[in-house]
């Protein structure tokens, strides 16, 4: 991971008492304009920041698989669903559908993903801060800021 990438994460890992207040006060009254502030933070934090640059989030966490997302991963791999559970899935303590291991088995030496076209709908929204609805997901957000430096970044300029 690059320098600067790594930086947003050590500031989000010193800073987390002052994030936690930040995200503690932004659910009590989250502001009206929560998501148009999260949509363009977004957008300049990925004109900077390249993501196979870090594939944090894929060497570190494992996304939610629902049943669509086993069958095309499966169909990717040309397997059986059940095959496919088998050899790369688990149900963790909250019942959900998750990788066995990190980092994710898909994750290439360049970061790529070898299952891009047919990666989880989790990864294919991840980090979730283009949605609609952020006051939903600020727990989630909070818990991104100490896995995606983008995530971290745009917190930082939230609260500055």
């Amino acid at each position: 991971m690059k320098a600067e990438l790594r930086k947003y994460l050590n500031t989000a890992k010193s800073k987390r008492k002052e994030y936690n207040k930040f995200f503690r006060k932004l659910k009590q009254r989250p502001p009206k304009d929560l998501d148009r502030r999260f949509h363009a933070l977004h957008e300049e934090a990925f004109e900077e920041i390249d993501c196979l640059d870090c594939a944090n989030c894929c060497k570190t966490t494992s996304p939610i698989f629902y049943d669509k997302d086993v069958e095309r991963m499966a169909a990717h791999f040309k397997m059986k669903p059940a095959d496919f559970f088998d050899q790369y899935l688990k149900i963790d303590e909250d019942g959900d559908q998750v990788l066995q291991s990190s980092p994710c088995p898909f994750l290439l030496e360049d970061n790529k993903c070898m299952a891009y076209s047919a990666r989880p709908k989790a990864c294919r929204e991840y980090p979730h801060t283009n949605r609609k609805r952020m006051h939903q997901i600020l727990d989630l957000t909070a818990k991104n800021t100490r896995v995606c430096p983008a995530v971290a970044k745009m917190v930082d300029q939230m609260i500055n």
